[in-house]
């Protein structure tokens, strides 16, 4: 390694030893500039001329952290210090002509290495800027966009490291499955062709950028560096369905027509959960426990619908694949419906105790403990699952009981709280049913034994 740390290409042997990390970092770039578009936020409707953006400039903080622990991964150590040298050379050592000259050198851009020196320098400097700005504790729309446009610019002028240089990046933008490759090689007509094959880079470029949305972590920087990927999904997504209805005038093919607009609608819909409902005003409730859960919850959300996206189209030509031959955690439609029919049996089945248990005071706190820890499950692995007409009356459902303070249960106040999950109650019934009609679930019974393992586990 030494010796390669030598060499004037050691930038092209850390991408081969760190091909993940680069392939973040690309996301974390692209990210970083949609994220100021305003459309791109999640935010309600507000006056920008008085809105602060103090939360959303520590996501682009964090973030440009993130990057930065990046880059001091795949700099080598000796790399680092000549760098730093430099620095200090420049600041303290060099005469007027000889730092212009420094300066001219480095930003001439003429290796890789030199881009590599030229975006750590660019983000080392941003992060000092915003850091200072972040103490006055209000940040303006202009203030806001002001450091876009630096960030941009800088992204943009990197001969190696501009993230929209090219609309796919043949290092990262590649399928690697050989089953769907074959499929789009074996397609005659090339108009046709050529839209499959933007369809499935596309998609499969979904998955890259999801597969850095840290869902694991606590930690501020790598859930604010995963929710700003998911900002860029939702301008990528945008795109998409752009290029697929101009796909769907080309194509001759109806069956693939067909497809693509079932396609298409499944986007639309499921985007719309995420960033109306699920991440809506996500900046204003960063300090809730909430915030990691919303991540965790928007992640499944769209890992699920590409999965399922492409499954969809390579099914069209080969029927007999699968998603596990796809995807290594693959969850079928059935799993899916299995799994939200038993787990909004189990809600119906706290309820139903809870209000059994009505009239005890003690009995109904023990109950309500339980039925919340449960709602946390549910939360993390369930939501997902619901669809979106039923997905609002759950969370404002969930919003309602979450707030109910312990001292409040034991109180005849709460029996007026009663009446409102009666009525969840029977919304639940509906979807139960709704649930059952789905021809996935025909001649499937209810796996009891799961439900009552359910049940006795936060009961305990």
């Amino acid at each position: 390694m030494a010796r390669m740390e030598e060499r004037e290409d050691w930038v092209s042997y850390s991408k081969k030893v760190n091909i993940l990390l680069f392939s973040e970092l690309d996301v974390l770039l692209r990210s970083l500039d949609r994220f100021f578009n305003i459309e791109n936020l999640t935010s309600s409707h507000e006056d920008l001329t008085t809105k602060n953006f103090y939360e959303e400039l520590i996501t682009v903080r964090d973030t440009i952290l993130r990057i930065l622990g990046i880059l001091e991964v795949v700099i080598p150590e000796s790399r680092k210090n000549s760098y730093w040298f430099r620095k200090f050379a420049e600041t303290k050592l060099l005469t007027a002509a000889e730092r212009d000259t420094f300066r001219e050198n480095l930003y001439s851009q003429n290796s890789p290495e030199k881009g590599t020196y030229l975006l750590y320098d660019s983000f080392i400097n941003l992060k000092g800027v915003i850091s200072d700005l972040l103490r006055s504790g209000t940040i303006s729309y202009m203030g806001f966009t002001n450091i876009g446009h630096m960030i941009s610019k800088e992204l943009r002028e990197n001969h190696f490291f501009n993230p929209f240089g090219k609309d796919l990046n043949p290092e990262f933008d590649v399928i690697t499955t050989p089953g769907i490759s074959e499929i789009v090689k074996s397609i005659s007509q090339p108009d046709t062709r050529k839209c499959v094959s933007v369809i499935y880079l596309d998609l499969f470029r979904f998955v890259r950028f999801g597969s850095f949305i840290d869902i694991a972590s606590q930690r501020s920087i790598s859930l604010n560096a995963s929710l700003i990927i998911l900002i860029l999904l939702r301008a990528e997504i945008n795109i998409f369905r752009n290029y697929l209805e101009k796909s769907i005038k080309k194509i001759k093919d109806l069956g693939l027509q067909a497809v693509l607009r079932s396609i298409a609608y499944q986007f639309s819909m499921e985007s719309r959960r995420v960033y109306l409902q699920e991440l809506k005003d996500i900046h204003r409730k960063k300090a809730t426990p909430y915030f990691r859960g919303k991540i965790e919850n928007s992640h499944g959300i769209l890992k699920n619908l590409t999965e399922q996206s492409i499954l969809q189209l390579t099914q069209y030509y080969k029927p007999e694949i699968t998603g596990e031959e796809i995807f290594s955690s693959f969850m079928t439609r059935l799993q899916q419906s299995l799994r939200l029919r038993e787990d909004v049996f189990v809600l119906h089945k706290f309820i139903s105790l809870l209000e059994k248990k009505a009239g005890s005071a003690r009995e109904r706190v023990k109950v309500f403990e339980s039925l919340r820890n449960y709602m946390l499950y549910f939360e993390s692995f369930t939501f997902r699952l619901l669809r979106y007409d039923d997905f609002e009356e759950f969370v404002l459902f969930f919003d309602e009981l979450n707030a109910i303070k312990k001292d409040e249960v034991p109180k005849e106040g709460f029996l007026k709280t009663m009446e409102r999950i009666k009525h969840f109650k029977i919304y639940l019934e509906t979807t139960l049913r709704h649930v059952e009609n789905r021809s996935e679930l025909h001649d499937r019974s209810l796996d009891r034994e799961r439900v009552e393992s359910l049940l006795r586990q936060y009961l305990s």
